[in-house]
């Protein structure tokens, strides 16, 4: 029987290809003939003080909404002017660095506990944590015959996009899927918190088996362990990992829980929130925001760069081929020709970012473990003097510093995660923060939010088709 479903996707798959090259050409031809139609001259952005991006010309966001869920600020205002400052990171009042120091200093987890903060707005007591950290585990369980019925049938070589599959079956299966009542939601986020790591694993996994040929392992989760050591407990065909592998992760996943109503994904769960639609559906949404290389695919180039470089400068130690590399790129000379070193630079941070910082620091500790350290050195050489190149020859109007996907890469090829999970594993941790600002949508807003486009199409007049 599963050899029979194995076939029949393997047809599908095959006849969808067929049709995409047969229709290839003509739909090329339609968008080529298009395409002058869309642009729109740049100076007219200036023209109409349309902000771009949403943000004005010196960086700074364009503000949308009010949030208490995270507070994140790269400058200060001295006597009325606005200056770099380090980097902050506050969840829900409360400096990332204190968080961190929290559970590190007692040696405990501590996603679990950032999950309840963000949810809820404080810190749990030991009994609420526990009895927290008892209702994720019962959650995290597929619904049943979920991974044959749906993670399996027709997987791509995406993983976010399966996720996002994922995510709209979720709502055949939920009882009550369109309730947008404050307590139902809040049931929904806390199971798609829990699940998240069994879905984006499981679906790399179905990947690997139809799409590469390899070998299939679903192993299920420990109702003991934290969403860190079952995300390892899943992967790994062993299920084995040490204390400081499991320990970096939950870290990781800690700093990448939230980060304001701001960034892209987050909005996008406020817009779509908005609407009034369900819970699964603007999840899927944000999935589809953080899917993009502007966004959470960041990283992934970090590692692309950093592979290039490897083949271009034989001696990490020489900092002079390294800092001839790292001019290349600039000049667009290099890797992509984007004239960009991935992994430097922030739409907010200047001078440092925390997460940055804190994550250093930990991946450090593991190289050592892993016997690389020499590549961490590679890491924090070209971070400094990228730091010196971008400042000498661009025109940049606040500081630069290396952001969190400089490092954050490097810790997950040290825990042996597949590059085709780095994006999910982003979503893993940030599935937090879309459910508090989902909530706070929910609690506060009253209005669909609809921004205006201003038309700059000149007015024609209706020919008759046999007159064109």
């Amino acid at each position: 029987m599963e050899n029979k479903e194995e076939q029949m996707i393997m047809n599908i798959v095959e006849d969808i290809r067929k049709k995409y090259n047969e229709n290839c050409e003509q739909s090329a031809a339609l968008a080529k003939e298009s395409e002058e139609r869309y642009k729109i001259p740049a100076e007219l952005y200036g023209k109409y003080d349309v902000k771009r991006g949403l943000r004005d010309l010196n960086g700074k966001g364009v503000v949308a909404g009010l949030t208490t869920i995270s507070q994140v600020s790269g400058s200060k205002e001295v006597d009325g002017v606005r200056t770099s400052d380090v980097g902050h990171l506050l969840y829900r009042g409360i400096p990332i660095e204190e968080l961190v120091e929290g559970f590190i200093s007692q040696d405990r987890f501590g996603f679990e506990e950032i999950v309840y903060l963000l949810l809820v707005g404080d810190l749990p007591n030991k009994e609420q944590l526990k009895s927290f950290h008892t209702l994720i585990s019962e959650y995290q369980f597929l619904p049943e015959k979920f991974k044959s019925g749906i993670i399996m049938k027709m997987p791509s070589d995406s993983i976010m996009s399966t996720m996002e599959k994922c995510v709209l079956s979720l709502h055949a299966v939920d009882p009550n899927p369109d309730d947008i009542s404050i307590e139902n939601v809040m049931r929904q986020s806390l199971e798609l918190i829990a699940r998240f790591p069994a879905l984006a694993v499981y679906s790399y996994q179905a990947a690997q088996y139809f799409r590469q040929g390899e070998s299939m392992v679903y192993n299920r989760p420990d109702p003991k362990k934290t969403i860190a050591e079952n995300f390892l407990t899943m992967l790994r065909p062993d299920g084995k990992y040490t204390k400081l592998e499991a320990k970096l992760l939950d870290l990781a996943l800690v700093l990448h829980a939230e980060h304001g109503g701001g960034n892209n994904s987050a909005f996008t769960v406020h817009v779509v929130t908005s609407s009034g639609t369900d819970t699964y559906s603007a999840i899927s949404a944000a999935l589809g925001s953080l899917k993009g290389p502007k966004h959470g695919g960041a990283n992934l180039k970090v590692m692309e760069m950093f592979d290039d470089l490897k083949q271009n400068v034989s001696n990490w130690q020489d900092e002079d081929a390294l800092r001839s590399y790292l001019g290349n790129l600039l000049d667009k000379n290099g890797f992509d020709r984007s004239g960009l070193i991935y992994g430097m630079g922030h739409a907010i941070y200047s001078i440092s970012d925390p997460r940055a910082e804190i994550l250093k620091k930990f991946a450090e500790k593991l190289s050592v473990e892993k016997n690389c350290h020499d590549e961490f050195q590679l890491y924090a050489n070209v971070e400094r003097i990228a730091k010196e190149l971008i400042s000498s020859k661009r025109k940049i109007y606040k500081g630069v510093c290396a952001n969190v996907d400089l490092y954050s890469g490097l810790v997950y090829k040290m825990l042996g995660i597949p590059t085709a999970l780095y994006t999910p594993l982003f979503a893993v941790a940030r599935i937090a923060g879309w459910s508090a600002h989902r909530l706070e949508e929910l609690i506060n807003a009253s209005k669909i939010i609809r921004p205006s486009y201003l038309p700059v199409s000149a007015k024609r007049k209706y020919i008759p088709i046999e007159d064109r």
